[in-house]
């Protein structure tokens, strides 16, 4: 694969990397050689990267070209977003104070050179930041208030490498380039990576229904390579991505979806279906503004608390607008109840979702894939509970059985329900949540991230159900035209 070392004035490049061309960015952006190269990653290493620069153009024809660009656009666009900057510097904060905090000043400079520095004792710190904002070479600033936080970081030119650290920076260059690659072969026309969290007690999918993902997209020339929460800089390697550990907003799942469709990945669960199914008072305005049929649900405030219990009567159900599993909902018996997890509510959201309470031996689920239905299961109530999921401390839970059934079995009219409800979340793959009282049906949620579990929702379809997820992203792998190979 070729690589691109694209800079503003090749005459005064001060590194011979090995196996690299330096290129001339204005060459880069309007020589047809460029336009055509197919497979090349570049490495765009402009002094300035502000919006609608030289820099900033070859980062976006880059991709355009299908070409692999570090960095990015996003990346270019994160750097530019100081909330972005103070997430990354929360995160960091007990290593900053342990590494840091020995230091005399209250300023330090931090140069990062593919995610490495001459100091080796700050490489987790630069990984880190590495991860977060992909760059060939960065300059962090932290500042010590108190305690220590990143204050900003930056993409910087190769005029400001000072010559004591050029030697390393080539050194780390050829390390980066040298790495093991993904590489295409015929039988894997695409590379699809699968982030899942290994310690996650509530997994959306089994090892043995992941495996039966990867096998079904082998057989349609589609690559699987599991990753975790740490890998979030490998994204560019890919062409795709599916989300198989619980998702969240202001959490990492999420923050790799954004990545992924922001870097022009196919992705399940795509962010715009995260932000909308993770919030259940984004869901409860969606139900009632398109007449989909729901329990009566009221959003709950701090000025509109008092009469709760008159106007839904008891028992009734509070949801935290971001619960999921079964977390974060609880039943209350009585006014006092009420009022005292109302309380502990408030005091991580300024909204709350009351339902009336609405009693059943089981939901239904309809899984839906690209607003049609894919599968039906009956989930009943965990023993001596009145939910789907109990749960125990941290991981014990216990479960209801589950009964699958051909689509055809299930009732038309929850399944048409279903179809209509994810279908004003997007045409990915969701999991909607009904209840049935005798020919009526209500939807209580829309869920991005749904349970396939080996021998469960597939008990029916069997390996179908594995191939047709794999075939919506092999169709949208194929509209959108292959791309250039592997980071």
């Amino acid at each position: 694969m070729t690589i691109l070392l694209v800079v503003e004035r090749p005459d005064n490049w001060p590194l011979q990397i090995p196996g690299t061309e330096v290129v001339r960015a204005r060459d880069y952006l309007t020589k047809q050689r460029f336009v055509e190269l197919e497979r090349a990653k570049v490495f765009n290493l402009c002094r300035s990267y502000g919006y609608q620069s030289v820099g900033y153009y070859v980062s976006l024809l880059a991709v355009a070209r299908g070409h692999r660009v570090m960095p990015s656009v996003q990346t270019l666009q994160d750097l530019r977003q100081a909330s972005l900057v103070r997430l990354v510097s929360s995160d960091l904060s007990d290593r900053l104070q342990k590494l840091l905090g020995p230091l005399e000043g209250d300023r330090f400079r931090l140069s990062i050179y593919f995610g490495h520095n001459l100091a080796k004792r700050y490489d987790a710190i630069c990984q880190t930041l590495f991860n977060h904002f992909p760059a060939p070479l960065l300059r962090a600033e932290f500042v010590r208030n108190g305690e220590w936080r990143l204050h900003s970081l930056r993409p910087v030119a190769s005029s400001e490498i000072p010559d004591s650290h050029r030697a390393f920076v080539i050194e780390q260059a050829e390390r980066f380039f040298a790495r093991p690659r993904l590489v295409r072969t015929r039988q894997a026309r695409f590379d699809l990576a699968i982030l899942l969290d290994p310690d996650e007690a509530d997994a959306p999918s089994d090892a043995k229904a992941i495996r039966r993902f990867a096998k079904a997209a082998a057989s349609l020339g589609i690559r699987t390579t599991t990753i975790g929460k740490e890998d979030y800089g490998r994204i560019p390697e890919f062409d795709a991505l599916f989300v198989r550990a619980t998702t969240g907003v202001d959490h990492y799942t999420w923050r790799f979806a954004r990545r992924a469709a922001a870097e022009g990945l196919v992705v399940i669960d795509d962010p715009e279906s995260i932000v909308r199914c993770t919030n259940k008072v984004y869901l409860a305005e969606v139900f009632e503004r398109h007449d989909i049929a729901s329990p009566r649900t009221i959003i709950v405030h701090k000025d509109n608390a008092k009469g709760l219990g008159g106007e839904l009567g008891f028992p009734l159900v509070l949801k935290q607008p971001d619960s999921s599993f079964s977390l974060g909902v609880v039943k209350v018996a009585d006014e006092s109840e009420l009022e005292h997890k109302l309380a502990e509510f408030f005091a991580r959201s300024e909204l709350v979702v009351a339902q009336e309470y609405a009693p059943s031996e089981f939901d239904w689920r309809i899984g839906v894939l690209d607003r049609q239905a894919l599968y039906a299961c009956k989930y009943y109530m965990a023993p001596g509970h009145w939910q789907i999921q109990k749960t125990v401390g941290d991981r014990q839970r216990s479960y209801g059985k589950v009964e699958t059934m051909p689509i055809e079995a299930a009732p038309r009219r929850a399944v048409s329900l279903a179809v209509k409800a994810a279908s004003r979340i997007g045409d990915g793959l969701y999991g909607v949540d009904l209840k049935q009282f005798g020919k009526r049906f209500v939807v209580m949620e829309v869920n991005d991230n749904p349970s396939i579990e080996a021998g469960v929702e597939d008990k029916v379809l069997g390996d179908e159900l594995y191939l047709q997820v794999m075939r919506w992203f092999l169709t949208r792998l194929e509209a959108r035209g292959r791309r250039g190979g592997g980071a």
